[in-house]
């Protein structure tokens, strides 16, 4: 579960000040597929670096399986990063030199790795269809295989959360069809929470749960108020004075 209480994110440009995000409030269930949308500049990506603990909010509660991220120390954010969140970005993040298994485990460096975790990364490959491409590196592989690589290291910590950042945006749309494909199997499989910033809407579904920004403000979209009954008022995301957005 992941609440989001009215936060607020702020910037200084030169003599000005820039907000990201003004009063954000919504909520993801657990296990939920959940898309961050809008256009450029809106503060989707603002809220997703926040909901990894990537930055922190100006004013405001960000609480994760009742973890409140904005009261953590540094080091308490670099433990949730490491361990209960998977990325997944645009340009992959993969190391040149090293193999799509060793890849995976780049997690896992700081600390060793075993041979119990070694299948682990080698099941996951399997699992997103690179079972041939175990020790191949980076660039004698295609982006969509680069990608499934990422998506395996995002999942090899067996997180409660993964976030992704336009995680198709540098492949071709059949190349996406088969990243999303991927995605929603495993998500089903894991009952993972998966939160993804995107700009292309073809990819989501009418199940989904749709977070629509604006100029830093969360819109509704009706698959958000699918247990509108159950959440506070200040939970629910929308801002008095916004249209509701058209159904996905």
């Amino acid at each position: 579960m992941i609440d989001v209480v009215d936060v607020r994110k702020s910037y200084r440009s030169g003599d000005r000040t820039v907000d990201a995000l003004r009063g954000v409030r919504c909520r993801v269930p657990k296990g939920r597929f959940a898309f961050i949308v809008g256009p450029s500049g809106s503060g989707k990506s603002t809220l997703l670096y926040l909901l990894g603990a990537l930055d922190r909010p100006t004013s405001g509660s960000i609480l994760v399986e009742g973890q409140d991220l904005t009261t953590m120390s540094e080091a308490e954010q670099n433990a949730y990063r490491r361990d209960r969140v998977g990325f997944i970005f645009q340009s992959f993040n993969l190391i040149s030199n090293l193999t799509a298994v060793e890849n995976v485990l780049v997690p896992f460096l700081p600390r060793g790795m075993t041979p119990e975790l070694k299948e682990r990364a080698e099941a996951l490959l399997r699992d997103v269809g690179l079972g041939d491409r175990l020790d191949h590196r980076p660039y004698q592989m295609s982006g969509g295989e680069q990608q499934r690589v990422a998506i395996a290291r995002a999942l090899i910590k067996d997180p409660i959360l993964v976030l992704g950042d336009e995680p198709t945006g540098e492949l071709d749309s059949k190349t996406g069809d088969e990243i999303y494909r991927i995605l929603r199997r495993l998500q089903v499989q894991r009952e993972t929470t998966l939160v993804i910033v995107t700009h292309d809407r073809r990819f989501i579904t009418p199940d989904d749960l749709v977070l629509e920004i604006q100029d830093g403000v969360l819109k509704v979209d009706d698959s958000l108020l699918e247990a509108e009954d159950d959440l506070p008022e200040t939970m629910i995301g929308f801002e008095p004075g916004l249209r509701r957005p058209d159904v996905v």
